[in-house]
């Protein structure tokens, strides 16, 4: 079943319910009034019997007789009995022949405690009034069939079911019609979403103008599409330099192998090319090895994870760069140092954040003015935040937002060795770590990276 006609079904439901019960509303109270209204009239007829058959003159019988048999009182079926103090009837009639009434010890105890009783007797609705004054004690029943009522609650009752069948059939087509436009937009919505494919993910969904939650829906599907399409963008920027960077250095070491077989050299100029061809693939290897890392930094499934002390990574980060390299210089300050154990430790892969730290310092010295670079760790009651300082050239404002971009290399570091991958490499591991990177760069404060780790007791 299609949800157009699900929402009409659901509709129909709906308000067949609503009307049924107000249907049934409607009928119970209109029995109830036709109950209290006609048992107020067999009361009046009562009372009014009482009080001719009180007056004890001659007439009063025969006036009782003409009034009963004369039908103007416009009870069908009626039966009225007059029963005297001692229990004995003193005028009975029936409108039927022998469908007179009489009065069970029951009704009579009843009907003399409470002054008035009122009774089922044979089908009819019946009332006993107890009649008392200086001069008569004596009880008047009277009893008749509601035929009025009867064939009004009937003709009541068969319209509310017509109207009720009616009202499911009118609000199923109206749920259809309803359902129709509900979904007239989703449809549209559809059929833009199919156009859109991996080759033409510039395809947007139109907004209404109408701020609801379809609206809502359409602007989330283009938010999606924009981060989809800048993946994509990321991607094939990504496997485009990347192919290139291997390329680089597989040409050279295919030229150089090349070169050195078009005829016989000396011993030296084969250990010159063997020489220079292990560079090149020293380099490869780097490579290969830096986009396995950013790889592997993506991938939260194989990554194992335990506690891990910030502070000792930072020393051993600061001690390996300057062992590697003599001309760089790592100045480690903490301004702050706590001795609590949890501040300074956070939920993580040891080996993933030497190498984001190792690629931050690293590039602080590298490309710093006299390859030094200060490092500040501070820590607080949620998170660790380390920054790196250099006052080499300052990166310009619009490299700043492509930084952390793979392959992306700022003017200002043309000529200097990498491969533009160890920001990318840094920035995947710190999300792997939920923590961020930010930098900044100005000629008075040099260029500053921030990172931000949260500790362990962030995390609990």
């Amino acid at each position: 079943m299609s949800i157009r006609y699900k929402i009409a079904f659901l509709f129909s439901v709906l308000v067949t319910l609503i009307l049924a019960l107000v249907s049934i509303a409607v009928y119970f109270f209109t029995v109830q009034e036709r109950q209290d209204l006609f048992d107020s009239r067999l009361k009046k007829r009562a009372l009014y019997t009482a009080g001719i058959f009180a007056d004890k003159s001659d007439s009063a019988f025969s006036v009782l007789r003409r009034l009963d048999a004369g039908g103007v009182s416009a009870f069908y079926d009626k039966s009225v009995s007059i029963t005297a103090y001692n229990d004995k009837y003193a005028y009975m009639y029936a409108d039927s022949t022998g469908d007179s009434i009489f009065l069970d010890k029951q009704v009579l105890e009843r009907t003399k405690i409470n002054g008035q009783y009122f009774f089922e007797y044979k089908n009819k609705k019946a009332v006993a009034i107890h009649h008392t004054d200086n001069n008569s004690n004596f009880i008047v029943a009277f009893a008749a069939y509601d035929k009025d009522g009867k064939e009004y609650l009937f003709e009541l009752k068969r319209i509310l079911l017509i109207a009720l069948l009616l009202a499911v059939v009118l609000s199923f087509l109206a749920g259809i019609i309803f359902a129709k436009r509900l979904i007239s937009p989703i449809k549209r919505i559809t059929g833009e979403v199919n156009l859109i494919t991996s080759k033409n993910l510039s395809q947007r969904i139109k907004l209404d103008k109408e701020k609801d939650e379809l609206t809502t829906l359409a602007e989330t599907f283009n938010n999606l599409l924009d981060r989809l399409q800048d993946s994509f963008a990321i991607q094939r920027r990504f496997i485009s330099n990347a192919s290139h960077e291997l390329s680089t250095p597989l040409t050279s070491v295919s030229s150089q192998l090349e070169v050195a077989m078009q005829k016989t050299r000396t011993q030296e100029e084969y250990q010159e090319v063997i020489a220079s061809v292990y560079d090149d693939i020293r380099e490869l290897q780097l490579l290969t090895q830096t986009l396995l890392d950013i790889a592997k930094a993506g991938s939260h499934g194989s990554i194992d994870l335990a506690e891990v002390r910030v502070d000792e990574i930072l020393f051993k980060v600061v001690s390996d760069i300057q062992k590697q390299n003599k001309e760089y210089k790592a100045v480690l300050n903490f301004p702050v140092y706590s001795e609590e154990e949890k501040l300074l430790t956070v939920f993580g892969n040891a080996n993933l954040l030497y190498s984001a730290l190792k690629n931050l310092i690293e590039n602080g010295c590298k490309y710093a003015a006299e390859n030094n670079t200060e490092v500040f760790a501070a820590f607080n009651s949620n998170e660790i935040i380390i920054k790196v300082i250099n006052h080499g050239d300052i990166i310009a404002e619009a490299d700043l937002q492509n930084i952390f971009q793979p392959f992306f290399r700022a003017g200002s570091a043309q000529g200097k060795p990498g491969f533009g991958l160890g920001l990318t490499l840094t920035k995947g591991i710190l999300s792997l770590h939920k923590g961020t990177i930010q930098v900044e760069s100005g000629a008075q404060t040099g260029t500053v990276f921030t990172v931000s780790l949260p500790n362990i007791s962030a995390a609990n």
